[in-house]
């Protein structure tokens, strides 16, 4: 209520109020009753907004459907302002210490906190609770005590009314010393940010992580640029125990182990001396999009086709597929497996599951690669890396060849089907 009337004097014709209404209390429709009253003694404009609490844990369902409902509000270059005070902030420290946090963790909330999805602006950050009670008295101002404030069930009540009695008895100057804390760490946080950046830019490439460049790292620099990227565009850093189960299970695993691990949306693959992040769809694309073992095609000089490893245009080239066959229907067939490949330029027919390995083709992607055949004669395959063109009596000088364009992370199977 003090953050309302200080925003009314300092921005009269900029404010807006929100009142989020968790319906958790019987008391919670009348509070926001009183919330509007104000807001329209102040020619504030006010919502009165009512959200579901997710089941789960309360205070971080709550927290999160509190935010969501603020993000649903907020307009182009708007800034949220929050109310809260010296003693929250002392209690987040408290209560991520206990919970194993680290540097991040403990810088707790920032002044202004510049977020992906909206910008946060916290003025009472520095300002005890007793002060801010005594303003709002001095200038009688209606207010609301939260009964869960004093809930003990609750572990930040309990922080409150149990453990910070304590605490303030033996160290009396305690508050001021753990807000201290928190912005000393903030600036531990942005000192540690610049040498993860560093080590982002020379070991990630979107979604691929070079484990040889990883390697390179001291174990704690492992760690921080693992939990960065396992955090993505996600509000909070996985567990210490996730990051270590990344780090054994998956990177350290047997060269030949099929090593996986499953992080919220995420499935993380280690393949060759490379880490993988992947979608479902992506590891799972065959289950996902299973598409014909064999379809028929035809193809003219300037077309773009699309199979299931990629964009291809058929184009000329020094040597080819015989232009006789521009036109005519010719077969993609699924590999199945066991198949040999006489590939141009190369002698004897090798099998084709070799020539896969040696191009070092994805191994989620090995579903996509097609053989195209003309009266069960090899003409080529189709894979991720491009077409393999084969030895046959069909190649001529000044023959055609697919060339790819796109490559299959660029569009599903569904689609070509759907052309088709």
């Amino acid at each position: 209520m003090l953050l309302l009337y200080l925003m009314a004097e300092l921005f009269p014709t900029r404010t807006r109020a929100i009142y989020v209404d968790h319906q958790l209390q019987q008391a919670s429709r009348a509070w926001g009753a009183l919330v509007q009253q104000h807001s329209d003694q102040l020619n504030i404009p006010c919502i009165i907004q009512k959200v579901s609490v997710q089941t789960g844990n309360l205070e971080q369902q709550a927290r999160q459907a509190r935010y969501q409902a603020y993000q649903q509000h907020l307009q182009a270059n708007e800034i949220l302002v929050l109310a809260h005070h010296q003693q929250d902030q002392a209690e987040t420290v408290l209560l991520r210490l206990l919970s194993g946090a680290g540097v991040n963790g403990l810088s707790a909330m920032q002044r202004i906190d510049i977020r992906r999805e909206m910008t946060i602006w916290r003025p009472f950050l520095e300002l005890s609770r007793d002060r801010i009670e005594q303003w709002t008295q001095q200038l009688s101002l209606d207010y609301v005590t939260d009964p869960t404030n004093h809930d003990t069930h609750y572990d930040r009540a309990w922080c409150r009314e149990m453990l910070w009695p304590v605490l303030q008895q033996r160290f009396p100057k305690m508050q001021d010393a753990i807000s201290r804390s928190s912005y000393l760490m903030q600036d531990t946080v942005e000192i540690l940010n610049d040498v993860l950046q560093n080590d982002i830019q020379q070991c990630v490439t979107e979604n691929v992580l070079d484990l040889d460049a990883l390697l390179q790292r001291t174990e704690a620099r492992q760690r921080q640029l693992l939990s960065a990227w396992i955090k993505g565009a996600d509000q909070y850093r996985p567990s210490f125990d996730m990051v270590q189960r990344l780090q054994q299970e998956v990177i350290l695993a047997k060269p030949d182990a099929q090593a996986t691990l499953h992080i919220n949306q995420y499935y993380y693959v280690r393949y060759q001396k490379k880490l993988y992040r992947l979608r479902y769809d992506e590891l799972y694309a065959e289950k996902v999009s299973p598409f014909p073992n064999c379809i028929e095609q035809h193809y003219q000089i300037g077309d773009f086709i699309q199979v299931a490893s990629g964009g291809y245009r058929i184009d000329m080239q020094k040597i080819g597929l015989s232009t006789k066959l521009l036109g005519q229907n010719l077969k993609l067939i699924k590999r199945q497996g066991g198949e040999k490949i006489h590939l141009y330029g190369r002698v004897g027919h090798w099998p084709l599951k070799k020539a896969i390995q040696e191009a070092q083709i994805l191994p989620w992607l090995r579903h996509t690669i097609q053989i195209l055949v003309l009266d069960n004669v090899m003409l080529g395959v189709f894979s991720p890396k491009g077409f393999w063109l084969a030895q046959s009596d069909y190649l001529e000088q000044g023959g055609w060849q697919p060339s790819l364009i796109t490559d299959c992370n660029n569009f599903s199977f569904q689609s070509f089907l759907h052309d088709e």
